[in-house]
């Protein structure tokens, strides 16, 4: 099996049971809310009627489903990206218990597969997905994408993990991060300084985390750098 294989599989082991443990914006984990920098840039959007937001990397709807909630009596289309099947089906069926299931529409596709449209998205959001990609080439190419699929006034809101390590928490015996891109956070910066030239820069914020996880009941505790990037499109 090769290494990209293993880690999806493992991240979809990982994912699958957390969703089957914990319910949407249930206290106990990290679904409990949205992300609050995401749900703040919806202020830009004050007065619109006729929005579209894509969500890459969706899951069972944390930012999907709040987005939604505030777009609610306006003319807009929260697209709800995600790889797992099991999150798609869950991202319908939590949009049809908080009344948005008009607003929202789950696609079940690779973030890399997935095309967007260009000058086609107002808001386009990425919280812990593009350090997924399958290389840094692919990420390259999606931010490209991703700024062609950007209006004029439109902005986006990247939270992306760098300088990722792991480590047994019972033994303190470093473990190979599985994430299928850990780059350097100078290096990410310096990404988003290539693709956002002539961007308005909103927040650009470098902060370090520590979280336990589990990996096949093996208790491990990893820790990253998190960089937050929001930034607006220009008008003219």
């Amino acid at each position: 099996m090769d290494r990209i294989t293993y880690i999806r599989e493992q991240e979809k082991a990982y994912h699958d049971a957390c969703y089957r443990e914990h319910g949407l914006f249930e206290p106990g984990s990290w679904l409990h809310k949205p992300v609050r920098t995401v749900m703040e840039l919806m202020a830009e959007f004050e007065g619109r009627e006729d929005l579209r937001v894509l969500d890459l990397g969706c899951g069972i709807g944390r930012n999907s489903i709040p987005i939604a909630e505030a777009l609610i009596g306006r003319r807009s289309t929260v697209v709800g990206v995600d790889l797992l099947d099991s999150a798609v089906a869950q991202l319908a069926a939590y949009s049809r218990k908080f009344g948005v299931a008009s607003i929202i529409r789950p696609v079940l596709s690779s973030i890399e597969a997935f095309e967007i449209e260009p000058g086609r998205y107002d808001y386009i959001v990425a919280v812990s997905t593009l350090e997924h990609l399958a290389s840094l080439e692919a990420l390259d190419a999606k931010l490209a994408e991703m700024v062609r699929g950007t209006k004029a006034g439109g902005v986006h809101c990247l939270v992306v993990g760098t300088g990722i390590g792991e480590k047994d928490a019972d033994t303190g015996e470093a473990l190979e991060p599985l994430f299928e891109i850990n780059l350097a956070t100078t290096e990410l910066l310096a990404l988003f300084d290539k693709h956002y030239a002539g961007w308005e820069m909103l927040a650009r914020t470098v902060k370090p985390l520590v979280f336990d996880i589990d990996r096949q009941g093996r208790p491990v505790i990893l820790a990253s750098d998190c960089v937050t990037l929001a930034a607006k499109r220009p008008i003219g």
